[in-house]
């Protein structure tokens, strides 16, 4: 298990200091080991502040979130609820973001175009456009890129020639059917974990097993997908492969005769 200091915690965990602090003071957050006269946070720690910030994106306040949490502990033992914790808000990729600036992006996605002779409109469009799709995002005068490999294929599609516009308009229409496969996953998740009603959770003894379900669907989840969206790729690539030649063999049919 990872250790962090706290400013290494906040940091990973995408917040401050002064608020890992403050949680800390009002119980939401369970104390540090200490080693001498150093505050010791782990995976645990990490964990718990990543479910706090999606409650708070829901609109729960700091106070809600304890009341919520203190039910939620109720009657089991902490490390079965951090393990359904880190189950839940461990992240699904290993990719580490990285910060890029812009005369960089423009030479990925605008070859042979000089930042310059770009119309600053149809840049910040491009750029606007990107960040919706999560591609990007402004970071000081620089921008963050949460996913380098899938900046990475976009930059490809264009160097092989497919228009930006175009690969956008995939990027969003592709992310949609993801976001439709990600929740039948996740239903299939809720249902099988029993997860619908959160009024039992307290008298539930079973959620080591909740969590270890949940860790088993992530490489199950991605083998899947990755599976069917071969066989997928495959018959409609031989389809429209098949089609092409008959209609090529049809035309010099009709030139012979």
């Amino acid at each position: 298990m990872a250790t962090y200091r706290i400013d290494d915690l906040a940091r990973a965990a995408g917040t401050t200091t002064r608020l890992v602090r403050a949680l800390q003071e009002r119980g939401v957050l369970h104390p540090p080991q200490r080693r001498g006269r150093i505050a010791v946070y782990n995976d645990s720690h990490l964990a718990r502040l990543r479910l706090i910030a999606q409650l708070q994106e829901r609109g729960h306040t700091i106070a809600t979130i304890a009341e919520l949490l203190s039910a939620w502990e109720k009657g089991h033992d902490l490390a079965d609820i951090l393990g359904v914790e880190k189950a839940l808000t461990d992240p699904w990729s290993d990719e580490c973001p990285e910060r890029i600036g812009l005369v960089e992006l423009a030479a990925m996605f605008l070859p042979g175009r000089p930042l310059e002779e770009v119309p600053p409109d149809y840049l910040q469009d491009a750029l606007a456009r990107a960040g919706r799709l999560g591609f990007i995002r402004p970071d000081g005068d620089r921008f963050l890129v949460p996913s380098p490999s899938l900046l990475e294929v976009g930059a490809e599609l264009v160097a092989a020639g497919i228009s930006l516009e175009t690969v956008f308009d995939v990027a969003e229409q592709t992310d949609a059917d993801c976001q439709a496969i990600a929740e039948r996953f996740v239903q299939l998740t809720v249902d099988s974990g029993n997860l619908e009603d959160p009024a039992h959770y307290r008298e539930r003894q079973d959620l080591p097993q909740v969590a270890e379900f949940i860790q088993r669907l992530r490489p199950l989840s991605e083998k899947a997908v990755t599976s069917l969206l071969a066989r997928a790729m495959q018959a409609q690539i031989q389809a429209r492969t098949s089609e092409q030649i008959t209609q090529i063999a049809g035309r010099s049919a009709d030139s012979a005769s």
